[in-house]
């Protein structure tokens, strides 16, 4: 593949292949998307729920083809995904594995894995053993710009899907039974969130840790989940309370905020 001109950054990832008869059928019941809808060669994002509808993990799932699935997953993991629909797999015949990939993000007209993670056009490759133009500060810049969360900062098990940002990319209302679908029903079409993951500039140079509180008038509204220094200030994503107008000014470790 040729990328000359193309900014491309290396992603980490975990891979587990689900393959088989029933492998498209089972994990249309234990994902939160519509997988059998996708084509040979489409892809789309999920999510691996608890019945209580916490975040196991957050997925890319690829039909590579008729009944092979793989899905792509955060570095740590491959083996909690793995594990988990093996033991929920009962009598369904698909093989699920972990299996050796290496994954690049490819900026700008290239072939890939469409992704929405940094706000512009952009494509992950597997196994095209691209050299890396841009680092992992700069691509930590472009995702926190477009909101994307990521799992082990924005994601944990305090967080539901749509606090963060997750349904209307990885949720289908459509489709048949998941486990957590449910809560995640009831909260979209009767409820709503008390906080939002959203984006803000921090005047500051030194990024604030992770779970630094987020103030407004002088009450805590919020905390920081991923802070990167860009140029003489800070991108940072954090969960904040929905009532907070945009532009409003904030405090965060005594720095100027503000909702960007």
């Amino acid at each position: 593949m040729s990328v000359v001109g193309l900014a491309v950054a290396a992603r980490p990832r975990a891979y587990v292949r689900v393959a088989g008869l029933d492998a498209l059928d089972y994990l249309q019941r234990m994902l939160s998307n519509d997988v059998v809808a996708l084509g040979v060669g489409d892809a789309c994002e999920a999510l691996l729920l608890t019945a209580k509808a916490r975040v196991i993990a957050p997925l890319v799932v690829w039909r590579r083809g008729e009944d092979d699935v793989l899905l792509l997953t955060e570095p740590e993991l491959g083996e909690v995904v793995r594990s988990h629909l093996v033991r929920m797999r009962l009598a369904a015949k698909a093989e699920i594995e972990l299996e050796e990939h290496s994954s690049a993000i490819v900026f700008g007209p290239a072939e890939g894995i469409p992704t929405a993670d940094y706000g512009e056009p952009a494509v992950e490759v597997l196994d095209g053993g691209l050299p890396a133009t841009m680092g992992d500060e700069e691509l930590e810049v472009r995702r926190i710009r477009a909101g994307t969360a990521r799992y082990g900062r924005e994601i944990d098990d305090r967080v539901l899907p749509a606090e963060a940002g997750l349904v209307d990319r990885a949720v289908s209302f459509a489709k048949g039974c998941y486990p957590g679908q449910e809560p995640v029903a009831r909260l979209h079409h009767r409820g709503h969130v008390n906080r939002v993951l959203r984006v803000l500039e921090i005047e500051t140079t030194v990024p604030p840790p992770y779970d630094a509180e987020v103030h407004h008038e002088g009450r805590a509204v919020g905390r920081v989940t991923s802070a990167v220094r860009d140029g003489e200030r800070v991108v940072a994503l954090g969960y904040v309370r929905v009532e907070v107008p945009d532009g409003a000014a904030l405090e965060v470790g005594g720095a100027v905020a503000r909702l960007h």
